[in-house]
């Protein structure tokens, strides 16, 4: 049974190239929001960037549906960043029947400031994206992820422990 894997954490955290690990190693198909709505408006977007954003988000819940059914993995490579969304997504999926793993990305933040600027500089080159593409309150903005503390390097978790109880859950429903 194919299943939906899950991206999480800050922006410049290896999100999306933990996304391309996990499409290699589980044949799966990534879906990006930031890829889609890049290809399509560049730095147009302007006042409506949140409202592509959310479009997209629902228009590859629907498309996921449909690699899904092929029984091909998917890998949704956006940020998660609040619990309302990621027990949204949960519930959307595991009404159907469809597993989910959540892979929370942390990186310590000396390491995220050095990437940030890294991509910062990038995104500054580019010419389908500028810097205000990014969030007006930047801080505030990535203040919504839920933190973890990291002792050194980055760190992947696996949401094991919410994919136990649901394993347990649908058997005693059984």
């Amino acid at each position: 049974m194919p299943k939906v894997y899950m991206m999480c954490g800050k922006i410049c955290s290896g999100k999306s190239s933990h996304a391309q690990m996990l499409r290699k190693a589980h044949s799966a198909v990534v879906l990006s929001v930031d890829e889609i709505t890049l290809a399509l408006f560049g730095q147009d977007a302007g006042e409506k960037h949140g409202e592509y954003v959310a479009r997209t988000e629902r228009y590859l819940y629907q498309k996921s549906l449909e690699i899904l059914e092929t029984g091909i993995n998917v890998v949704l490579d956006w940020g998660f960043w609040t619990k309302a969304e990621r027990d949204e997504t949960r519930q959307f999926y595991g009404s159907r029947g469809i597993e989910t793993e959540l892979h929370y990305i942390e990186i310590p933040d000396d390491e995220w400031y050095g990437s940030e600027m890294k991509a910062s500089a990038k995104i500054r080159r580019m010419p389908t994206m500028s810097m205000t593409d990014l969030p007006p309150n930047f801080r505030r903005f990535l203040s919504r992820l839920r933190r973890r503390r990291s002792t050194s390097g980055l760190r992947i978790q696996i949401d094991a422990e919410y994919q136990a109880a649901r394993r347990a859950a649908a058997v005693s429903v059984r």
